[in-house]
């Protein structure tokens, strides 16, 4: 006998050994700011004893009653291990002793059941020293609640990696059930210790048994309003609306998601929780009351100012009163900083923090399309003038007004024709998409225009802005056609100075709500969810792609949860601030219509947008037509890093395309991410088949990318270039002042007036500032790209191997990223307004940064 658990053991043979290990769990009121009501006690004391049971599960020798692997004796936690220096704070050890009959073979699995009265958060299981196979790590980072609450045994596998067709025999049934269990029956509500993952369209948007006014079609499941699915949490249907789900009261995030997705890593994890709740819930009333008395209007821009340096008096009374005694103090001095009398004020952003007034030269705001907060939508012009593609037949000629008259002058010696021959013309376009929707948003008391923009790559690489066109729907129908109005720059301090800016605030306008409802919500957020429920449902945690892309998904289904409760909502924030208001994300419905899985690749993107062309002799494979494009720059070294990552990782698994086309888990989440998650998209014909291996290293490429480098580089700049709102406002609503009119002449002595008169008012701003601080601040516990949240993640070596590799790329990355901000011929980089491009820079510290790329859409 070798003495080796694994060898061939006959029964006589086989004796039993005591194996030693260390399960790491956390209290339940470290994961949450004020769950002081948890009855979870605050020693361990009580989980000592026979409260918890561990049995092991082998991983070679089949029970002779079935096929699954024989289950060991029952094992409980012993002492609290209180000196254990690696424990993070929050965090304790126990000691466990199994008695293990080594005829079962290594053990690959265990089931837990929880006797106690209240669950709790099971982080990891060790065991120490097994013969022949050194220390066992189980990764299991989940809430185990109560044995009454389950239908199955909870079981965790440890951290081999298995294709279903290589899984130990032993273990298949396991793997199996484990699977079939976190499909669910797709039917009834899902209660909260329930870990299942299903779909659902976008119908918990609307509360029309509260208000006609608050009803708003579903999202999904139509060819009217196509939508990527959200998680299923079976709640009822609303009274008035059998298609519509009812909805949780307004102040209430405790909307279901499967336990394990819910926020609470550590106690700074729930800043965002907490933060939107206090936002809404004590924040929104005390700003409301602000302005019950004074003029909803900034008077000049130091009144914009006094936000950041003086700060704003909250009223006394019983709202202030109920805000310092509800809002945790840490959260409070993080979300609004208030005063012992009552002042708050926000922190200065970057935009104007080096220079009060850069941010209205024309070379920011070209700049910002490049390396701001949405630099995603600017496209190269490929035809002259500007063509649309709406429907003629329902709107009409919609074709651009612009002329070669309006530009030949400002080409630096080019013709028209020269320009666009040499790709030297480039366009912002914010027409088609928002053009539909103007005569509705226009009903209301705003003025929005759809606008088109056309900018100059000039010699020192930077852009100029050369024209921008305002369109608005004929006043006598849509049908025919549209409005234009043409505006040119013009020198500071005339009227038509005044009218240029006026110009881009309108423009601004318009791309703040494309980037917070397309490039930020639709393509980062929602497209990435159905990807989350189906790898749950159909990839085993055993699985090399599961554990490939589990990192990518950390708390994304619950903040996108929240954010349907109290963001996308009707009457939530986003309709409160954005200038679509109640059409807001149905337009972002009409705009998945275009929606296209390979096109989110990065390169894919930039050369569908014309800003790069194939070229063998380029890195990346890609020539930028604009060389200091930062955030394709910085953009095309993070995707290359993910992308060789991805391939050495799953080429350890996949040798060959038939392995690819036979791995029936990995075929059936492909699947049901084409034909349920994305099912309005199921018959296009762009998605790849999943029939080889470069298929599957492409998709996991892009799933990687949008979770976690494309939300970065638009998220995690909000604050700093729209903490300022005349710098990016997300209302307008006065129209453009014509000559001969009172707003004309009041243009000309007061041009900064009327600017901020058009632009976001006093409350709205402060809603929005609010909003995009939280949603731009790291936690402590930020799990960032090239990290793992344990070391020991994987027990395959080479993974481990290749997984350092990436590390080191990415810290090459970092570096050249610092070396291109310091270089004064890239001037896109840190502009006017002196804020060098970090969007993409791989790592940061906790806070609001303007860097770092976490894993997934945790913020």
């Amino acid at each position: 006998m070798s003495g080796k658990i694994g060898d061939a053991i006959s029964d006589q043979d086989a004796k039993t050994i005591k194996i030693k290990g260390r399960v790491v769990v956390m209290k339940k009121n470290v994961l949450a700011f004020n769950d002081f009501n948890s009855s979870f006690v605050d020693t361990f004391d009580e989980l000592v004893g026979t409260r918890v049971c561990f049995q092991l599960i082998g991983s070679q020798h089949p029970d002779p009653s079935g096929s699954k692997g024989k289950l060991g004796s029952p094992a409980y936690l012993e002492d609290w291990i209180a000196t254990i220096t690696v424990i993070n704070p929050g965090e304790s050890a126990f000691d466990i002793t199994f008695d293990w009959d080594e005829a079962h073979g290594v053990p690959g699995a265990f089931v837990i059941k929880n006797f106690y009265d209240s669950e709790f958060y099971l982080k990891t299981l060790t065991l120490l020293d097994v013969p022949g196979n050194g220390d066992i790590q189980f990764i299991c980072n989940s809430w185990v609640y109560p044995v009454d609450k389950y239908t199955m045994d909870r079981v965790f596998f440890s951290n081999n990696t298995y294709l279903p067709s290589e899984t130990p025999g032993p273990l298949i049934g396991y793997r199996e059930e484990e699977l079939a269990n976190l499909r669910g029956s797709g039917t009834g509500m899902r209660l909260e210790w329930d870990r299942v993952y299903d779909y659902d369209f976008y119908n918990d948007l609307g509360d029309p048994d509260r208000n006609i006014k608050t009803a708003r079609p579903v999202l999904g499941g139509s060819t009217e309003f196509p939508y990527p699915r959200r998680g299923r949490t079976g709640r009822p249907p609303t009274q008035t609306d059998p298609a519509t789900e009812s909805r949780l009261p307004r102040f209430v995030l405790d909307i279901y998601v499967p336990r394990d997705e819910s926020f609470g890593h550590l106690k700074e994890s729930d800043f965002l929780y907490f933060g939107l709740r206090a936002l809404v819930q004590f924040l929104l009333p005390a700003f409301e009351a602000i302005f019950d008395s004074t003029p909803n209007e900034f008077d000049t821009f130091d009144d914009v100012l006094k936000l950041y340096e003086g700060g704003f008096k909250l009223p006394e009374g019983p709202l202030l009163d109920n805000i310092r005694k509800n809002i945790p103090p840490e959260l409070l001095n993080e979300l609004i900083r208030i005063d012992a009398q009552g002042f708050a004020k926000f922190p200065m952003p970057a935009v104007i923090k080096e220079d009060l007034t850069a941010w209205r030269t024309d070379e920011e705001f070209a700049r910002e399309m490049l390396a701001g907060m949405n630099p995603v939508s600017i496209a190269l012009l490929r035809e002259y003038p500007p063509k649309s593609k709406l429907n003629v037949e329902v709107y009409g000629n919609q074709d651009s007004s612009i002329t070669k008259f309006h530009i030949h002058n400002q080409l630096d010696g080019l013709t028209v024709d020269e320009a666009m021959e040499t790709n030297r013309l480039f366009i912002l376009d914010h027409h088609d998409a928002l053009m539909p929707y103007l005569s509705r948003i226009n009903a209301s008391t705003k003025t929005i225009y759809a606008t088109r923009t056309l900018l100059f790559l000039q010699n020192d690489g930077t852009l100029k802005p050369l024209v921008i066109e305002l369109s608005l729907p004929h006043p006598e129908g849509d049908e025919y056609g549209a409005i234009n109005k043409v505006y040119t720059p013009a020198a500071e301090g005339t009227v038509e100075g005044s009218i240029w800016q006026l110009a881009k605030a309108y423009v601004a306008v318009n791309d703040q709500g494309v980037h917070q409802l397309v490039s930020h919500w639709l393509n980062t957020h929602a497209s990435i969810e159905p990807f989350i429920i189906a790898t749950n449902r159909h990839l085993s945690v055993l699985h090399p792609v599961h554990r490939l892309l589990h990192p990518h998904f950390r708390d994304t289904m619950n903040l996108n949860a929240s954010g349907r409760q109290i963001l996308a909502n009707a009457g939530g924030i986003i309709e409160l601030t954005m200038f679509p208001g109640k059409y807001s994300m149905e337009m972002s419905s009409a705009v998945y219509k275009s929606w296209v899985f390979p096109e989110q690749a990065l390169p894919a993107d930039l050369i569908k947008r014309g800003m790069a062309i194939e070229d063998c002799n380029s890195p990346h494979g890609l020539r930028l037509l604009i060389e200091d494009y930062p955030y394709a720059n910085d953009g095309l070294d993070i995707w290359s890093a993910i992308k060789t990552w991805v391939t050495e990782y799953c080429n350890l698994y996949y040798k060959t395309d038939d392995m690819v086309q036979n791995d029936n888990e990995l075929q059936r989440w492909w699947t049901e991410v084409r034909e349920v998650g994305h099912g309005d998209k199921k018959n296009e014909g762009w998605w790849p088949k999943m029939q080889t291996c470069q298929e599957l290293i492409d998709s996991c490429t892009i799933i990687i990318w949008v979770a976690s480098a494309l939300h970065a580089a638009i998220n995690f700049g909000q604050y700093e270039y729209a903490g300022y709102i005349p710098n990016r406002p997300t209302l307008s609503r006065r129209p453009m002042p014509e000559p001969d009119t009172p707003e004309y002449e009041e243009l000309k002595t007061d041009p900064d007036g009327v600017f901020l008169k058009t632009i976001t008012p006093q409350l709205t701003t402060l809603l929005d500032m609010a909003t995009i601080e939280i949603l731009a601040t790291h936690p402590t516990d930020e799990v960032y790209l090239g990290q793992r949240d344990n070391p020991d993640w994987t027990k395959d070596t080479e993974a481990l191997e290749a997984f350092e590799r990436f590390n080191k790329k990415l810290e090459d990355v970092a570096k050249n990223i610092d070396d291109r901000n310091k270089d004064g011929k890239n001037k896109n980089r840190n502009g006017l307004v002196k804020i060098p491009y970090t969007l993409l820079y791989p790592t940061s510290e906790p806070g609001r940064t303007g860097k770092g790329i976490p894993n997934s859409i945790s913020m």
